[in-house]
């Protein structure tokens, strides 16, 4: 799930970055606790504000006894993706347009309803991309009938390969655009100048 590699034991589940597959003496711990932790800082010390971003620091192992810790620690490291798959398995997730969050917005985010479909393209391509963004296979439109036509289909997909060719068996589904993509549309917005609607 994400960059977290699940191996399962005999009543464990052992959790480590994908990268440290065959790591031998990594950092023991267990709990969702702990997972949090990880998943607060990148490699770097860097604050993560982005849990899904593809930047999880390695050099852990974590052990859960049982999948109600093994939950428990996956919404550590990923809050909510558990919840929000099991929602789209089951049709109940609600999909919601790029053009429709916007709408919602007001105060100094009310700018946001001018970017054009151009201007969202090539911010979605740079906020948004398996490599560099966040992991999460979008789901949205930027309207209805109006695709996102900056990233590659396999961003769509949610049966698709992680960045290294390896395949996600358990991808994220993301239903709407995140309030760090609203907060950069509004950057984009004033940057080229588009004013805000009377």
């Amino acid at each position: 799930m994400g960059e977290v590699l699940i191996t399962p034991g005999r009543g464990v589940f052992v959790l480590r970055h994908y990268l440290d597959a065959g790591v031998v003496g990594l950092a023991a711990g267990k709990g969702a606790e702990r997972a949090r932790a990880i998943a607060l800082y990148d490699g770097d010390g860097r604050y993560r504000p982005l849990k899904t971003a593809p930047n999880l620091r390695r050099g852990w192992r974590l052990v859960a006894e049982g999948l109600d810790e093994l939950q428990a620690a996956l919404d550590g490291f990923y809050p909510a993706m558990l919840g929000a798959r099991l929602a789209m398995q089951e049709g109940r997730l609600r999909v919601t347009p790029l053009r429709e969050t916007l709408g919602r917005q007001s105060g100094m985010y009310a700018i946001t309803r001018k970017i054009t479909d151009g201007q969202a393209d090539a911010l979605i391509a740079a906020r948004c991309n398996l490599e560099t963004g966040c992991l999460k296979k979008i789901l949205w439109e930027i309207s209805p009938g109006v695709a996102v036509g900056s990233l590659p289909r396999d961003k769509f997909d949610v049966g698709a390969l992680m960045p290294d060719g390896t395949r996600a068996s358990f991808p994220m589904p993301c239903a709407e655009a995140c309030n760090l993509l609203v907060a950069k549309a509004r950057e984009v917005v004033k940057e080229a100048g588009n004013p805000p609607k009377p």
